[in-house]
């Protein structure tokens, strides 16, 4: 359940490298780490106040002068986060360097802050060895989400390299499908019995804890591993020593299914505010917890997946992307777009004759068109949000629809009421201002239906509603507010100066 530390052979010479190789060198043991005295050690503090970009200039610095102790010292004294920042902008030379001065496990840290790009080529450049070691120090979710996209001849070898346990727990969140809560479970965390006493449990924490993802909930199997209850650390603190961890734990567990959908653990996590949520089989057995930070990954991930099926871009939302790849991945909408704008086109076609007797009509074909699209893709933001995060029951549904229907008349009442007073001052024709104010009252109030309702209809069909994306509602409400603006402007021709 816990990583083996494959990388403590690096972290031993590095101790034996500051505590017997520099007395030797220099006369005497560092009494901050790697520095030689305290003159040294307040250099450090004074570099901690530096900017990043002096913070920076002063590692590599100690990169290219190959001190491998202080460089080793100064990295790790940074956030992983920092480390991470720096190690993307050395050179390829540096980065070797790097890899000399920091054990696997700790070069795991790294590792972890960097984009899916940068992890590929920092496996191009370390040995199996290396990178199997260093897996082996990861929490097994975070490594298995890197080598399930590895390719599959790969992770395979680096997995047969790996300590057993640690390979096992990988092997078997790769099992799960994609975007279930057993995909995105850890395996690091402490499982404690109901005969346990507290005492005893404290003692496990202290030796354990630094293993685990979260050591805040803790939850507590039966003889049968069967779930059976949580317990907070608090309530572990408070009592009494001798007590049972049956006595302190409460049966009322909340958890989730290895095949439930992640969008729906963020939900529940996001309700209940959850810092963790146990894992469990069908048969209620605990397999993982999914812990919070987990959650934010998959709440960014859905946005934006979400985002990318609105704005018809998904899958080339990567900056990485190049601009080839990335016209590849949206070719496919704007080809079908291209196809539903020439039904746009042979709308305009079929009233031919009424532009042909009031041209002045073709002036205000883009104002209902961007109209009916913008108050649309508006209502179709609402409607979606509403499903993504489950706050659309029956009841909340039928209050939706009536509300962004609500919404459209008030819209088209104000647009057309300032049409009625700006057309006739600028085209003097007041019964241009009433076909368009009429036209774009209707022409909104239809719109946000079709914005709250076909994602309605495709979530009903079991497809991911954000495909009703808004160049497609965008051009299904173009095609309805010209269909309405050109037959009353018809059925009014006659009243129009020819």
């Amino acid at each position: 359940m816990f990583q083996k530390g494959g990388g403590d052979k690096w972290t031993l010479i590095q101790l034996i490298a500051v505590y017997v190789y520099y007395p030797i060198k220099y006369g005497k043991r560092p009494r901050h780490g790697p520095f030689s005295d305290n003159r040294e050690a307040e250099n450090m503090v004074k570099l901690n106040n530096y900017t990043r970009e002096e913070y920076k200039k002063y590692i590599i610095q100690q990169i290219d002068s190959e001190d491998t102790l202080t460089t080793h010292a100064t990295i790790m004294d940074l956030h992983p986060t920092d480390r991470a920042e720096i190690y993307k902008e050395l050179s390829d030379k540096q980065r070797m360097f790097i890899h000399t001065a920091l054990a696997p496990k700790e070069m795991a840290d790294i590792f972890e802050q960097l984009d899916a790009k940068d992890q590929e080529f920092f496996m191009e450049e370390v040995d199996e060895r290396y990178a199997a070691n260093m897996f082996d120090d990861m929490y097994a979710d975070d490594a298995a989400d890197f080598l399930a996209e590895m390719d599959d001849t790969k992770a395979t070898e680096i997995l047969s390299i790996m300590q057993e346990e640690e390979a096992e727990e990988i092997r078997e969140l790769m099992s799960y499908e994609e975007e279930t809560a057993g995909a995105i479970m850890t395996k690091e965390f402490i499982l404690l019995r109901e005969k346990e006493a507290v005492s005893e449990v404290m003692e496990r924490l202290r030796k354990e804890a630094p293993d685990a993802e979260t050591i805040y909930y803790l939850y507590v199997a039966d003889e049968e591993d069967k779930l059976a209850g949580v317990v907070s650390l608090r309530d572990l603190i408070t009592a009494d020593p001798s007590d049972l961890v049956e006595k302190a734990m409460s049966t009322r567990v909340v958890s989730v299914e290895a095949d439930e959908d992640q969008e729906n653990v963020a939900r529940l996590i996001k309700k209940y505010d959850f810092l963790a949520v146990p894992v469990v089989t069908q048969q209620n057995t605990l397999v993982g917890i999914i812990t919070v930070d987990d959650i934010l990954d998959v709440v960014d991930e859905e946005t934006e997946e979400d985002f990318g099926e609105i704005s018809g871009t998904r899958g080339s939302m990567d900056a990485n992307l190049s601009s080839f790849s990335a016209a590849k991945k949206r070719a496919p909408w704007i080809v079908m777009l291209m196809f539903l704008g020439l039904i746009t086109a042979n709308v305009i076609g079929q009233f031919e004759e009424t532009l042909e007797a009031v041209v002045l009509l073709a002036v205000f074909i883009p104002l209902i068109m961007d109209s009916a699209g913008n108050t649309g893709t508006q209502a179709l933001a609402v409607t979606v949000r509403g499903l993504a995060v489950g706050t659309l029951d029956r009841k909340g549904i039928t209050s939706m629809v009536r509300r962004e229907f609500g919404t459209g008349i008030f819209l088209g009442i104000f647009c057309a009421v300032t049409l009625l007073l700006l057309i006739p001052i600028v085209y003097e024709n007041f019964m241009i201002a009433v076909i368009v104010s009429v036209s774009l009252f209707l022409t909104l109030s239809v719109s946000t239906v079709t914005g709250a309702t076909i994602p309605l209809i495709i979530h009903k069909l079991k497809i991911d509603p954000a495909v009703a994306s808004g160049p497609f509602i965008t051009t299904l409400n173009d095609v309805i507010g010209l269909l309405i603006y050109f037959s009353i402007a018809t059925s009014l021709l006659q009243y129009l100066p020819q």
